[in-house]
């Protein structure tokens, strides 16, 4: 995707459904950090398709966004069970 001019709304959807295939594809690895396809591709072969299309799909800047964005709401998300854990509720 060129980063020229804004996303259509259509690219914007195609965007978000092929980030959502490809996470759902780290999730089934539990793989929570995009980063470790990268360093090791062989840990999450069956998603490699899917993260080409993902990455072909959306902006570079918006790839990067997802990705970060991704492991900083699970962080959160973890805390927010051990806080909760940890209080007794």
């Amino acid at each position: 995707m060129t980063e020229t001019k804004p996303p259509t709304r259509q690219e914007r959807k195609r965007c978000w459904f092929l980030r959502d295939e490809y996470f759902a594809c780290l999730d089934k690895l539990n793989i929570n950090d995009p980063t470790v396809v990268e360093k090791n591709p062989e840990k999450a072969t069956q998603c490699l398709e899917l993260k080409k299309g993902f990455e072909e799909g959306c902006m570079a800047s918006w790839v990067e966004y997802f990705n970060k964005r991704r492991v900083l709401d699970l962080r959160q998300k973890q805390y927010l069970e051990f806080s909760a854990q940890q209080s007794g509720k």
